[in-house]
């Protein structure tokens, strides 16, 4: 199968820690032992998340004095996807991943009028108390928002229109190529005639989504640091969604800077391909493809048999 993996910044870099490389390696290492049984048998695409990544190159920016201003987001984006990408790709090698690898530093096309520019909502940086992101936030000129019980930074985030790199990717998955690429959403560009970096960051499981669609993936896997999709999420009745249909999610609500964007991303998967998406724990790879841990999300109920593990995980039907 062709699986499109997206893997969630705070599963490289889990809420609370320091972000120092050690730390960030270890985490790697761990996605990508997870990842090379995928590897071993499928075509696979990786795309990762940056937000607490970007944000420590935010605040490292905005603090130099040498600097006449900061480093405008997509720039410390790319700078992202480069890290991480060479982590990853070293990672997978030293795991056993025999196929070639390659990272390629990806630019995500957004329009320029879109109504995100005015409203950030995009999570990236290390979490605050509330007094702390308050005061942040009037050194900075930051917007910021309650994260779950912390807040954070929030910047634009554009929807994305189309990938710049798409065509290369398609030829080295095609040619047995394992890659990583879309780091952070990919680098935010408006494409006017001429390519030009805007300041944002997108949203890295619509990207992903976006991918996968135009690859005909035959999966999209969006892997975090959450075991499942919860019902009633952060109390006591909550409960872990095996399997959700398209018309289910429509009488479900999920938070707009966390789980939402990763039920849209497998809305829209599924609509447009009519293969299955599932969201779930990092450490449970092999098990969410082949149906058994993790939400699965169809065009329509999965039928009980289907919970079988199967090499080739759940159908939709």
């Amino acid at each position: 199968m062709r699986i499109v993996v997206a893997l969630g910044g705070n599963a490289l870099l889990t809420r609370g820690e320091k972000p120092d490389a050690t730390v960030q390696l270890h985490h790697v290492e761990a996605a990508a032992r997870a990842l090379a049984p995928l590897a071993a048998d499928h075509e696979l695409v990786v795309c990762h998340g940056n937000g607490p990544q970007i944000g420590l190159l935010a605040l490292e920016s905005e603090a130099d004095p040498c600097l006449t201003r900061p480093y405008p987001l997509d720039t410390l984006g790319a700078e992202t996807q480069g890290m991480i990408g060479y982590w990853l790709a070293q990672a997978l090698r030293n795991a056993g991943v025999r196929k070639p690898i390659l990272a390629v530093v990806t630019q995500t096309v957004v329009d320029a009028a879109d109504p995100a520019f005015a409203t950030p909502t995009k999570f990236i940086g290390p979490i605050y108390d509330r007094a702390r992101a308050v005061r942040l936030a009037q050194q900075n000129n930051w917007s910021i928002a309650e994260d779950g019980p912390h807040w954070r930074r929030v910047v634009p985030s554009p929807e994305p229109v189309r990938l710049v790199e798409q065509e290369s990717i398609e030829q080295l998955v095609s040619g047995g190529t394992i890659v990583v690429c879309a780091g952070g959403g990919g680098a935010p560009v408006v494409d006017d005639g001429q390519l030009r970096g805007v300041e944002a960051v997108v949203d890295k499981d619509l990207t992903s989504a976006e991918l996968a669609v135009a690859l005909k993936a035959d999966r999209l896997l969006l892997l975090t640091d959450v075991s499942a999709v919860m019902s009633d999420f952060g109390l006591p009745s909550e409960e872990p969604l095996h399997d959700l249909a398209l018309e289910e999610l429509e009488q479900l609500s999920f938070p707009a800077g966390s789980m939402g964007p990763k039920i849209e991303a497998c809305r829209r998967f599924v609509q447009a391909t009519g293969a299955a998406a599932a969201i779930g724990a990092l450490i449970d790879a092999e098990a969410i493809l082949s149906g058994t841990a993790g939400t699965t999300i169809c065009s329509m109920p999965l039928k009980a048999q289907l919970h079988d593990p199967q090499p080739a995980g759940p159908t939709c039907t």
